[in-house]
């Protein structure tokens, strides 16, 4: 799937910010108060700076090695940039003593792999991505929110979408709306298991338009789930990349 498609461009934007807080001074003659000492004044400047969210992220912060157990069997080099061009963004799933149990492209659907938590800048997010495969609906949720619904077309029955927990990896455009992803696709770390024989393309599962709408909603795809245009446009615009996503039968 991956090497038909055809990149005309890349959104993808990041901001962050910082408002430092000053204690206010006690007044004159007043008791101390550990509410205004400068210690406390610190520690709320440290917990307006910590990152909150429900789902920790990972962006690298140079090349690193991906290791089957902390300080184990190396199992691939991950760069800062994916085969598409973004920043990689890792979604975090465990920790261990200064090592990041991360959802990974590199490895197969279900299985993870440990980075060294100094070689990645951690932030949170409260995104996320449900696909319940047999309502052929994708759902897009910030922390208890529901933000949109959607309805997909699915894998078919011989070449269903895979089930599990994944990550967004990419934001992609294509060359036009006449290509087999339509306008743009979101790219995900899965891997499409059961392709069908002489497949010219990779095994990577996204979310994507289509050229034929009228596909959307039924189980017809190669694996990938296909959108509406507004839709796929909605979820471009919104979902931040290492955005978990999570697929049920």
């Amino acid at each position: 799937m991956r090497r038909l498609l055809i990149l005309a461009g890349l959104l993808c934007c990041a901001a962050c910010g910082r408002e430092d807080v000053e204690a206010p001074k006690a007044r004159a003659g007043a008791p101390p108060s550990a509410a205004f000492t400068p210690q406390a004044a610190q520690k709320r400047r440290a917990a307006a700076r910590r990152p909150t969210g429900r789902h920790e992220l990972a962006r690298l912060k140079r090349p690193v090695l991906l290791r089957l157990t902390p300080g184990g069997r190396r199992l691939a080099r991950i760069g800062t940039r994916t085969e598409f061009g973004s920043r990689t963004v890792l979604g975090v799933v465990g920790r261990r003593a200064g090592w990041l149990r991360v959802v990974a492209t590199q490895r197969p659907n279900g299985e993870r792999g440990w980075i060294p938590g100094s070689s990645a800048r951690l932030s949170r997010t409260d995104f996320a991505i449900h696909v319940d495969r047999s309502a052929r609906r994708l759902t897009v949720r910030h922390g208890s929110r529901l933000l949109r619904r959607v309805p997909v077309a699915v894998g078919r029955p011989d070449t269903p979408t895979p089930t599990g927990r994944f990550a967004v990896t990419d934001r992609l455009r294509t060359a036009g709306t006449d290509s087999p992803y339509g306008c743009c696709a979101v790219a995900l770390t899965g891997h499409q298991t059961k392709l069908r024989p002489g497949w010219p393309g990779g095994d990577r599962l996204a979310v994507h338009g289509t050229p034929q709408p009228e596909t959307v909603g039924r189980p017809v795809s190669l694996g990938c789930m296909r959108a509406e245009r507004r839709d796929i446009e909605w979820i471009m615009a919104r979902v931040p990349l290492g955005t978990p996503v999570f697929i049920r039968a």
